[in-house]
């Protein structure tokens, strides 16, 4: 019994194939690639540049004792240590790790609160809705040092508003120094409680200044909620409340979640307001004050690098976990 072989002809895919099986390019597909490489090389660099060589920098020095004194010292090849992460798993820096996480849970459930009671107080057109909402958009947009002072000379405890109209409205008896004073005892309905006030204050600061971000986002997507979705709970009887629970609020919690993470990303990672309101001090000490703290006032910059890339491990991880649950549905949506 004897088999036939048909020799199949050879086409423009196999002719164009090279000896391994790899499709040979055509000389415009070659001059296509160098022109991407050529239009995609400087943003290489400059990523590579500005992004690549610092963080591996700031990871040479996490492991290495180096001082401002010391730092030409600092090379390649080590000598390497462990000794810096001491100051990481000490005492001080989970003290401000603690106030990092209650300034960022915080700041964030109360920004996108704010945000949400300001979308659906404007949601209904009326006169000059528009210029309330562009109003709303201050906080977000103005520039830091020129709010901060404003928040500073209104808490000041000698002449600021805040303490007098206290003192005119509510009786305080004393002014209350709200970014310089680590906590105050406070008696309500016959319980007594410890406040940190210092903390509050950059706390609500947080939550003014981010509120007009949740406020856009939300807005948008209450815009998007359809309207036969309410004027079917309407004719079926359904209280404000009911429609706001079961209609509204569904709608808007992917929204708030994704928030959520954004928003504690930053808040987590915040340096310049709470350093140009308190310095850091009075209790309000977060992770980023004491790595500039370290890299600064005590110049020791194998403990400020260690503490910056334990930093950047929590954002990669809270990174990590926007791209996983929140990124791709929003891609699919």
């Amino acid at each position: 019994m004897s088999s036939t072989r048909k020799d199949v002809p050879a086409g423009p895919a196999a002719s164009a194939a090279g000896p391994r099986g790899r499709r040979k390019l055509s000389p415009m597909a070659r001059e296509e690639q160098r022109a991407g490489l050529t239009l995609l090389s400087p943003t290489l660099v400059l990523v590579l540049v500005m992004v690549v060589l610092p963080i591996l920098w700031t990871l040479l020095l996490a492991f290495q004792r180096v001082r401002i004194l010391n730092i030409r010292s600092a090379g390649i090849f080590g000598p390497y240590t462990i000794a810096n992460f001491d100051n990481v798993f000490s005492a001080s820096f989970f003290s401000s790790l603690g106030t990092t996480l209650a300034y960022s849970i915080l700041g964030t459930a109360g920004a996108i609160i704010v945000g949400l009671i300001a979308a659906l107080a404007l949601r209904k057109p009326f006169k000059g809705r528009t210029l309330i909402r562009a109003s709303m958009l201050l906080p977000y947009v103005a520039p830091i040092v020129a709010v901060t002072f404003t928040w500073t000379t209104m808490l000041d405890p000698q002449f600021g508003l805040i303490n007098y109209w206290g003192k005119r409205l509510f009786g305080w008896e004393e002014s209350i120094p709200f970014l310089s004073e680590r906590a105050r005892d406070v008696s309500f309905l016959g319980l007594n409680f410890e406040v940190p006030t210092a903390l509050i204050a950059v706390i609500l600061f947080e939550v003014w200044r981010s509120f007009p971000f949740a406020f856009l986002f939300l807005t948008a997507r209450i815009n998007a909620i359809p309207e036969s979705l309410e004027e079917a709970a309407r004719v079926d009887g359904a209280t404000p409340s009911q429609r706001f629970f079961h209609i509204i609020l569904p709608q808007l919690l992917p929204t708030m979640a994704m928030l959520s993470i954004l928003r504690f990303i930053w808040t987590f990672n915040s340096f310049d307001d709470i350093y140009l309101l308190t310095g850091g001090g009075a209790g309000t000490e977060v992770v980023a004050v004491t790595v500039f703290n370290y890299l600064t006032a005590r110049g020791d910059i194998g403990a400020a690098s260690a503490q910056a890339l334990v930093l950047a491990l929590i954002l990669g991880i809270m990174v990590g976990i926007y791209i996983k649950f929140f990124a791709r549905k929003e891609e699919v949506s």
